[in-house]
């Protein structure tokens, strides 16, 4: 029997996305609408927060056919006050699968750039309707696009494109999808409301499919400071990394053209026209130490070759071969390609194995990455066996393996940089959940910056007890980066350490009617799949959330004995309220005087006195 010839493809990312959507939260029409709105709303916000403008996001949802039953077409649009998107990068943005900003290492809702290009493609997947881009970036044209995506291909293709004038900038974005509202609103009005108790200082209106308005002004009036990018911590850096930074740090050999010879002219201080080879080596090595690095390397390269400008400007470069000692070039009057060997003797040729082989072990330590100084580095390279002066370039593949490895173990690396972090705050979180629960007792808590693999991450919670709670507790809501979690929540960490608390240690018993709030904030938060929905349990992540719920939990706890003395002592005083009214009628009677004795003022002594017990045994807790 013949075998069939198996055949190898490549496939955009479009294309893996298209066959593998649910790895994105597009799973079905339910899913795949909650997920939409989520990825614009983000957007939005994301957009708004970098640039220190106040949000305001409008989201509508408006059914193709009313009449007809779910799941069916939706037309889902979210508009933003923000900075807008410049008309050149509007279709590869909504157009490309993986392309955005989101790739540098800072705090923001999305991580890849990923989601709302993936909720287009599925609205085009599921209506064949493009998606429709109005964006004003500088507050007086509008661009209008309808783009449809390429999938094979993954590239946009523009529809249409107009301009109108306009008085403010801007983002608008509408999309055409299956979905079904009758399962997927319940959630999409609870992603609205947790969205605007995380991000107070945001308005959100949102019109649903059934002409229902439900509107969230903001009730904080300052934006946290936007994250900044920063570095990449030493210990979350593995080989491949390591290896794409050698290339970024190597030096590029020059480009030898007319423009790059009239340089090297400039700077020898050549003024004739017509030198040769012996007078330009001549005056480079009288004036080496003041050359720039570019014609540093092109004098180098003349060395070896043993070429005038004239000669030089009829060749290409095309390596430098350090372990075999030879620079090929090609010839373009020959039409050939040659090479020369390089005498390891010269000066000039630890120039130019210095410019492919890359920076020295210390030097790229300091510039590449966050909070390393030169003794550190020394020290690291010490910790490492290898000598500081090592050029990157140089590495073999177990060498950068034994480098990797390293960096992980090595322990007098500072802390990472937080400042890529942008933290809600203590004081916010609180207005914000006395705003929408009107508890009767709330705390709140920001841990210190912490780091799992080299990422750094702050934990905030807070806790809230009666009100308008519903009983039943504890109710968890869980954000990161101020995004509400509402799918897979039985995996997530978050409710791994609430249900391992032991609730009845904080006096804390039955069904009670309090709440969790817990926000991780990081610049790679560690979720299990890409729909973002629940987060994974690392070691320094659970640790942290322990922490901050074993305080929050102590100062419940410290209520709760509060509440339970205020009762009894509630209880007592109606009891001397009840009792010493009729003692003092029947001493009265006993001593035969007709004008019973002042036992009000006793009754409110005795108050006063249970009170006092409250707040004396109140204050033992809080120091406790």
């Amino acid at each position: 029997m013949a075998s069939i010839e198996e055949k190898f493809n490549q496939i955009s990312p479009s294309e893996f996305f298209y066959s593998n959507r649910d790895l994105a939260g597009f799973s079905n029409p339910t899913r795949s609408l909650y997920t939409a709105v989520r990825e614009f709303v983000e957007n939005a916000l994301d957009a708004c927060d970098q640039k220190g403008i106040l949000p305001d996001v409008y989201l509508t949802i408006k059914a193709v056919d009313p009449d007809k039953p779910d799941p069916k077409p939706y037309i889902l649009t979210v508009k933003d006050n923000g900075p807008g998107i410049d008309a050149e990068h509007i279709p590869l943005a909504f157009g490309t699968v993986l392309y955005g900003s989101k790739f540098g290492l800072k705090q923001a809702r999305g991580m890849f750039g990923l989601g709302a290009t993936m909720a287009i493609l599925y609205g085009q997947i599921t209506t064949n309707q493009p998606v429709t881009v109005k964006s004003s970036s500088d507050g007086k044209i509008q661009n209008q696009f309808e783009i449809l995506l390429d999938i094979q291909k993954n590239k946009p293709i523009i529809v249409k494109h107009t301009t109108k004038e306009v008085t403010k900038t801007g983002l608008s974005v509408s999309i055409c999808l299956e979905g079904d509202y009758s399962k997927a609103g319940g959630k999409i009005r609870d992603y609205v409301y947790e969205t605007s108790l995380i991000t107070p200082y945001a308005s959100l209106t949102f019109d649903d499919p059934k002409d229902e308005k439900f509107t969230h002004t903001r009730f904080v009036k300052e934006i946290p400071p936007p994250p900044t990018i920063i570095r990449p911590h030493p210990h979350g850096i593995d080989v491949e990394r390591i290896r794409r930074m050698i290339v970024e740090s190597q030096f590029e050999i020059p480009i030898i053209d007319d423009a790059m010879i009239e340089k090297v002219r400039k700077d020898l201080g050549l003024s004739v026209k017509k030198l040769s080879f012996t007078s330009i080596m001549e005056k480079a090595k009288s004036k080496w130490k003041n050359l720039p690095r570019q014609v540093r390397v092109v004098v180098s390269l003349m060395s070896f070759l043993k070429m005038d400008f004239e000669k030089l400007n009829k060749i290409k470069i095309e390596d430098i071969d350090v372990s075999n000692k030879k620079l090929f070039y090609w010839d373009f009057g020959d039409s050939q390609s040659k090479s020369v060997d390089m005498d390891p003797e010269s000066m000039y040729y630890k120039q130019l194995t210095n410019t492919v082989q890359g920076e020295p072990l210390t030097t790229f330590l300091t510039k590449r990455f966050q909070r390393i100084g030169p003794s550190t580095a020394v020290k690291f390279a010490e910790f490492a066996k290898f000598k500081p002066e090592r050029r990157m370039g140089t590495l073999t593949n177990q060498e950068l393996v034994q480098l990797s490895d390293s960096l992980q173990k090595f322990e007098d690396f500072m802390a990472p940089d937080s400042s890529c972090l942008a933290p809600l705050g203590a004081e916010p979180l609180e207005k914000g959940i006395k705003k929408f629960f009107n508890p009767d007792f709330v705390a709140v808590v920001q841990r210190p910056a912490s780091a799992y693999s080299g990422f750094p991450f702050i934990i905030e919670m807070g806790i809230a007890y009666g009100g308008d709670i519903k009983s039943g507790g504890p109710h968890v809501y869980r954000y990161a980066n101020r995004i509400p979690l509402l799918y897979d929540e039985g995996s997530d960490v978050v409710l791994k350490v609430v249900n391992e608390t032991d609730w009845g240690r904080y006096k804390v018993k039955g069904e009670p009617p309090f709440i969790i709030v817990s926000h991780i904030c990081s610049t790679r938060i560690p979720y299990k799949t890409a729909g973002k929905e629940n987060v994974a349990d690392r070691q320094e992540i659970e640790r942290e959330l322990r922490l901050a719920l074993q305080f929050l939990s102590r100062k419940l706890s410290s209520f709760m004995s509060k509440r339970g003395q205020s009762e009894m002592a509630k209880k007592r005083a109606n009891l001397y309220a009840k009792y010493i009214p009729m003692i003092a009628e029947f001493c009265t009677e006993l001593s035969g005087n007709k004008k019973q004795p002042n036992y009000k003022k006793m009754l409110e002594t005795e108050i006063a006195s249970e009170i006092k017990k409250v707040e004396d045994e109140e204050n033992i807790i809080e120091t406790i």
